[in-house]
């Protein structure tokens, strides 16, 4: 059996806007946000750096997260990434090679085409 894992992360501008978001694919969606894939928020403010993550064996518990710390006040989010991450590293910097982009954007590509076949 795959070990399936949930994820609550915050990507960050190097301006420091923040989003925070969840996914089931940590990797592809991180990909997604670099890229400019996802219209609205991170792709307008260029959120494009992963700054902090969080990794969670149950979606309720990683939901539970997310609205957690979307509640919070900046100054406590920004300790929390700087608790781990106190120079605001891209901690996704090195995940990918440029034929993983061209994966990424075929995938969505497909998955379109799919949805408008229905």
């Amino acid at each position: 059996m795959l070990d399936y894992y949930f994820y609550v992360y915050i990507m960050a501008s190097k301006s420091r806007v923040l989003y925070i978001g969840m996914t089931n694919r940590l990797r592809r969606r991180v990909c997604q946000h670099k890229n400019g894939f996802c219209p609205g928020f991170t792709r307008d403010y260029r959120v494009h750096r992963l700054v902090y993550f969080e990794r969670f064996r149950y979606v309720r518990n990683a939901i539970h997260r997310e609205k957690q710390l979307k509640g919070w006040l900046r100054k406590r989010k920004m300790a929390l990434i700087e608790a781990v991450n106190p120079t605001w590293e891209d901690l996704a910097a090195d995940w990918f090679k440029p034929s993983e982009k061209q994966q990424v954007l075929r995938a969505q590509k497909t998955r379109a085409q799919d949805d408008n076949t229905e």
